[in-house]
C-alpha cells in the first residue's frame, strides 16, 4: 500500500492535536489509530506504529515537566516496575493476535475505558488536602499499576483514563504532577511494546517517525498548556475527553 503526502502530512498533523490532548488528559491515539487503519494500514502494524510516536511524545513530554519542577521522581521505581511488566504481557499478547480479533479487541477496550471513566469521573480526582503515597504502603497499587500496563502495551489507547485513577485517586497525586507521572509511566512500557514490536516487524518506519514528529512537537505545546491551567480547569478537559473518546468509540 502506498500513501500520499497528503497522507502524512495528516498524519504528522493528526499527531500534533492527539499529542497536546494526550499530555492534558488523555485519548490522543482514539484519534491516531482509527486514522491508521483508515488509511489501510493492518491493525498490528497501526498499533505498532503508533508507539513510535507516543515514544517521542513522552520524552519530550517528561523534559517539559521535569525543567519546569513539576516532575515528582520519589516512587518511580515502585510505580514503573509493575508497569513494565504489565506492558510485556500486554504487548506480546497484541503481536501475536490475529487481526480479525485484534482490530475489534482494540475497540473494545477503548470503549470500556472511556465509557468506564464517564461514569466514574470522580476516579480521576485525588481526595482534597490527601498526602501523596508511594506504591509500596498502598494496598492493591502494584496490581492496578500491573493491569494498567497490561491495557497499555496491549493497545495504549486511553491508557490515561485507566493510569490517571490509580495516580490521582488511589496515589493522591495532583492532576499535574499524576500528568507527568503518567508520562513516565507510558513510556515504561512503550519501550517494551516497541521492542515486542520491532522485534516482530510490526511497525511501518515512514508512518512512525512521521508521528513521532507530530507527537514530539505536539507534547512541547501540551506541557507549556498544561503548566498554566488551574486543576479545575484540567479536571474539566478530562471530562471532556471522556465524553470525547465514548462518542468516538461508538461510532467506530
Amino acid at each position: 500500500m502506498d500513501l500520499t503526502l497528503w497522507h502524512y502530512l495528516a498524519v504528522a498533523a493528526l499527531g500534533i492535536v492527539a499529542s497536546i490532548i494526550n499530555i492534558l488528559a488523555g485519548g490522543g491515539s482514539n484519534l491516531i489509530l482509527p486514522l491508521l487503519m483508515a488509511f489501510g494500514l493492518p491493525p498490528d502494524i497501526a498499533n505498532g506504529s503508533n508507539r513510535v510516536g507516543i515514544f517521542f511524545q513522552s520524552l519530550a513530554g517528561i523534559r517539559g515537566f521535569r525543567k519546569a519542577g513539576a516532575l515528582p521522581t520519589h516512587d518511580l521505581r515502585g510505580i514503573l516496575l509493575p508497569m513494565v511488566a504489565g506492558g510485556l504481557a500486554g504487548s506480546v499478547l497484541a503481536s501475536v493476535l490475529p487481526n480479525e480479533i485484534l482490530k475489534p479487541a482494540l475497540l473494545a477496550c477503548i470503549l470500556g475505558v472511556a465509557t468506564l471513566t464517564f461514569l466514574k469521573p470522580q476516579l480521576l480526582l485525588p481526595p482534597k488536602n490527601a498526602q501523596e503515597k508511594k506504591v509500596a504502603e498502598t494496598r492493591g497499587a502494584s496490581a492496578l499499576l500491573f493491569a494498567v500496563g497490561i491495557y497499555g502495551g496491549f493497545v495504549q489507547a486511553s491508557t490515561a483514563f485507566l493510569l490517571l485513577p490509580v495516580l490521582a485517586g488511589l496515589l493522591h497525586y495532583n492532576l499535574l504532577r499524576a500528568n507527568a507521572l503518567k508520562l513516565v509511566c507510558t513510556l515504561a512500557f512503550t519501550v517494551v511494546a516497541l521492542a515486542v514490536f520491532i522485534a516482530r516487524g510490526q511497525i511501518w518506519w515512514d508512518v512512525g517517525l512521521v508521528l513521532a514528529a507530530g507527537n514530539a512537537a505536539g507534547s512541547m505545546i501540551g506541557v507549556k498548556i498544561a503548566l498554566k491551567l488551574s486543576p479545575d480547569v484540567l479536571r474539566k478537559i478530562l471530562f471532556a475527553m471522556t465524553v470525547v473518546a465514548v462518542a468516538a468509540a461508538f461510532l467506530k
